[in-house]
This record gives structure tokens, C-alpha cells and sequence, in this order.
């Protein structure tokens, strides 16, 4: 038979729809034409295609004219990964193996010139797509463990062109991939008991996590503002298994390894000097950044007023839809990035205002453009703001330590479920939904309304305030939050007047 056809991906965001590579043998001028919208890479395929086949002990047919065709032609085509069904596509175009032996399988692949398999980006949105249609999946043995992430799905790995043709021909079957140990187990988490004394900023930390709300951490240097941040995904709750793939398929994207952490929240912790597209993603061919990476997790900034005005600016878009659409003139990408932002910043450029150890060395002025650097629009949109005061000696060489991630977390995942009862996250309520979820009465309006127009709060931080209060009443298990709770959640606005973002 001279036509053959082969099933495969393409890698489109975090989508991975289906290819069809068509091989056409013809007689006629000797050659190999490649058509179907393929970029650079897939056109140097057909180099690679040819010597992998020779070197590994197949015939290429020289004497015939090759045609490929990968459709759907209007998709853009990328990477090495077409390697593999191209090579078996002219296999089973020339009669070496048979068409109907590639029926039910899928595959990706990129060739090496001896004909071994090398690993692929973006394996794991192909695996889950690959289930979907109830197939099997044929992948190099380095992206075996990423593709059996998908569950219920045969993966069958490689590691060389002749290992799958061997399977094909039924000469020598490859055994279905199971997980290993290693990618099974998890990573030890950093413990909230480790953190001495900063009693309201664990207080702080603990409101965050239970309502999903973004905090920023304001003071001297070496007070345990990183420290507390990295504590922040330990005392998450876990990912469901859906959230987690979702999250390791942001990675597959971005070609990063599986790490033993995978199930894990990601926590992730950009350089100051990061560009706008290392941060929400992009480039000529748009792919996630950091915020995307954060996905179902954390992502920290410290020394946040360092960072460009640009880049930060950039965040506030993501902040309030929990994705990120990037557009290019041929390419239009949509990634997730619901992350909680932590940021972290001293209060000045020295860093030493307000530290009794030390006296702050920097002018007015100096602290007047250092605290501009935030736009007023950006910090509205970080709930909690608080300070980070230096501990006195006995808290630090105290031997007691703080209640551990573990007792927080059964708190925090008890006041979720009261969320996920009225159906969202307090940090995602807006309008009627959080004004009835908060049920003021006409006292407490009047009272909170002197109480923000004597502190000159925005709109937008007012309905922070509201936000805030009905997660500390969700944590003491209360139906609705009182004064005792929108007094504490305003006294996590106080950072708005000095750092005059309202």
C-alpha cells in the first residue's frame, strides 16, 4: 500500500488537538515534500526522518516521490515531536510494517540520527487528550512517567525507533509503562512550627490560605518575610487530582522535568529583574510565564517595589480573572494562572524605617519615590497588608515553637468547605453575592462607612474589608461577620496609608 496514515498531536497552549500525518508514495521525480502549515523545525524533520531510518536498519524509499501531509493544514505544526509518525508513517507508506498495526495508537517522538528517542514538551496534555479518545500512546521512555500521570491510558515506551517497529511487527511487545516510585512519593513541606514569634503575621498568613486572598508582608530585613511565604502552600489544602495535572500540564508545556513534588502546590519565586514575559508568559510563540507556573499555588515576589513598574502592572489583569490571554499575530494562547500572590518589600530603600535595632538612613524623598514605585490600583488588590516588625532577642533564641502547618490546615480546609458551600472562595465574591454573604445591617453600615471614610479607603479596598471579615468569620465558624471581624480585617488595610495606595 502507498498510503499510509499515522495518529498524533499537536501542542496548541494546553490543548493538544489531533494530527493526521498522511505519507503518499508516487512514482515519479525522487523527492520528499512536507506540507501542512509545519514551522521550522518540523521541516527539518524530514533530515532526521531519513537518517534515523537508515541508520537503524530500514529502507528509505529514495526512488520514490514522498508526500506528507499533516492535517489538518490550518494548524500551526511546532517542535520535534512529528519525528516518530512521520518515520512510520513512509514505514507503512513502503509496506515495511502494516497500515493496520497503527490503528487505536497514537505517538510522538523526535528522532536522533541513529534512531533513538528523545524527550518532547508538552507530553501530558497529549496523554490527556490521547485518553479521551480511548487510545494508546507510544512516547520516548523519558516522557514515560509524565504520560502515565494521565491514569487509564496505555503507555507504551521506547527508546528507539526499532523498539516500536519490533512491537508493531508483534516481534517483541512493549510492556504497558506503570508509574514509578519515585514520581508516586512527595516532597517534604517547610512547617509553619518553625517560625518564631510574628504572631499577627501567622494570623495573617492562616486568613490568607482560608480565604484565598493575596498578602503582602512589609519590613526590615531579616524579619521572616520569605520564611513566612514559603510556609503559605503547607498550609493550603491539597489539589484535587484534576488541579494537579492541570498544574503539571503547565509544566509539561514550558518543558520543565516531573519533579517528586508534582501533587504539590507549587510555590514559585521570581528574580526582581524578571522581564513582563517571564512573568504572565509570552514570545514570538507564547508560552506560560511565572504566574502561570503559580497556578493552584503561590507565587512570591520579594523585594516587590524592585520589580519594573511595568512588570507589576501587568499582574492586575490576571489577579482578577485567574487566566492570561496572550496574542501574537498568527498565535492566540489562554493560560490559567488562579495563583495567590504573596509579596514581600522592606519599607524602605535601606530598609530600616521603623527597625528600633537599627536607624533609617534614607531622606523623605527617598522613602516618598521608594513607596511610589506601587501603584495604588495593585495594592487594592492585595487584601491583607501587613507589618513585619523585627523580634526581640528572647523570641529569637526562645525554645518554644508555633502551632505546626498541620493543625492550621484542618482550620483553614474547615472554613473552605463553608465557601465552597455558598460556592466560590470569600477572595472571588463580588457584588449581591458578597453583600449577602455578609448580610450588614443598616448599624454596621453606618459604622464601617465613618470607619473607611476616616481612614480615606478606597472603594475597592472596602470591599477587600468585607472580604476579609467573612473569612475570619468563616474560620471562628460564625454565619456572619461582626465588628470584632471587619475591625481585625481593616486593621489589615492600615499598610494602605503608608504606602499611599488609597
Amino acid at each position: 500500500m502507498t498510503l499510509a496514515i499515522v495518529a498524533t498531536r499537536a501542542g496548541v497552549g494546553l490543548e493538544a488537538p489531533a494530527v493526521h500525518v498522511e505519507v503518499h508514495l508516487a512514482n515519479g521525480l525522487p523527492g520528499l515534500t512536507l506540507v501542512g502549515l509545519p514551522e521550522t523545525a518540523v521541516k527539518e524533520s524530514r533530515e532526521r526522518v531519513r537518517s534515523a531510518l537508515i541508520n537503524a536498519g530500514f529502507d528509505f524509499p529514495n526512488t520514490k516521490r514522498i508526500t506528507l501531509n499533516l492535517a489538518p493544514a490550518d494548524l500551526p505544526k511546532e517542535g520535534g515531536r512529528f519525528d516518530l509518525p512521520i518515520a512510520l508513517g513512509i514505514l507503512a507508506a513502503s509496506g515495511q510494517i502494516p497500515v493496520d498495526a497503527l490503528e487505536g495508537m497514537e505517538c510522538a517522538g523526535e528522532l536522533a540520527l541513529d534512531g533513538k528517542l528523545r524527550a518532547v514538551p508538552g507530553v501530558l496534555p497529549f496523554a490527556l487528550a490521547t485518553r479521551r479518545a480511548n487510545k494508546a500512546l507510544i512516547v520516548p521512555r523519558a516522557c514515560a512517567d509524565e504520560a502515565a500521570l494521565a491514569g487509564d491510558l496505555p503507555v507504551l515506551p521506547a527508546d528507539s525507533l526499532w523498539q516500536v517497529v519490533a512491537h508493531l511487527l508483534g516481534q517483541e511487545k512493549i510492556p504497558p509503562h506503570q508509574l514509578s516510585a519515585s514520581v508516586k512519593s512527595t516532597a517534604p513541606v517547610a512547617d509553619l512550627a518553625d517560625v518564631r514569634g510574628q504572631h499577627q503575621a501567622r494570623r495573617a498568613l492562616e486568613v490568607a490560605a482560608a480565604g484565598g486572598h493575596n498578602l503582602l508582608l512589609a519590613g526590615p530585613p531579616g524579619t521572616g518575610k520569605t520564611m513566612l511565604a514559603s510556609r503559605l502552600p503547607g498550609i493550603l489544602p491539597p489539589l484535587s487530582e484534576d488541579d494537579a495535572l492541570e498544574v503539571a500540564a503547565v509544566r509539561s508545556v514550558c518543558g520543565l522535568p516531573l519533579e517528586a513534588d508534582w501533587g504539590q502546590r507549587p510555590f514559585r519565586q521570581p528574580h526582581h529583574s524578571a522581564s513582563a514575559a517571564a512573568l504572565v508568559g509570552g514570545g514570538s510563540k507564547p508560552k506560560p510565564g511565572e504566574i502561570s507556573l503559580a497556578h493552584h499555588g503561590v507565587l512570591f515576589l520579594d523585594e516587590l517595589p524592585e520589580f519594573s513598574r511595568n512588570v507589576l502592572e501587568v499582574l492586575r489583569q490576571p489577579l482578577e480573572t485567574g487566566e492570561i490571554h496572550l496574542s501574537r499575530a498568527s498565535h492566540e494562547r489562554r493560560y490559567p494562572a488562579q495563583f495567590q500572590l504573596v509579596a514581600a518589600m522592606n519599607p524602605c530603600p535601606c530598609g530600616h524605617l521603623g527597625d528600633p535595632r537599627q536607624r533609617c538612613q534614607c531622606s523623605a524623598s527617598q522613602i516618598q519615590r521608594y513607596q511610589a514605585r506601587l501603584s495604588g490600583p495593585l495594592l487594592d488588590r492585595i487584601d491583607l497588608q501587613v507589618e513585619v516588625p523585627a523580634l526581640p532577642p528572647e523570641q529569637l533564641t526562645a525554645q518554644t515553637q508555633g502551632e505546626p502547618s498541620s493543625a492550621v490546615r484542618e482550620r483553614v480546609m474547615a472554613a473552605r468547605e463553608r465557601q465552597m458551600a455558598r460556592g466560590a472562595l470569600n477572595s472571588q465574591l463580588s457584588g449581591k453575592a458578597l453583600e449577602a454573604a455578609c448580610a450588614l445591617n443598616d448599624e454596621e453600615r453606618a459604622w464601617l462607612a465613618g470607619v473607611l471614610e476616616k481612614l480615606k479607603l478606597s472603594a475597592r479596598a472596602y470591599h477587600r474589608v468585607l472580604r476579609v471579615a467573612l473569612t475570619l468569620a468563616d474560620l471562628q465558624g460564625e454565619p456572619k461577620p461582626s465588628q470584632p471581624h471587619f475591625i481585625e480585617a481593616i486593621g489589615y488595610r492600615q499598610l494602605d496609608r503608608l504606602l499611599k495606595g488609597a
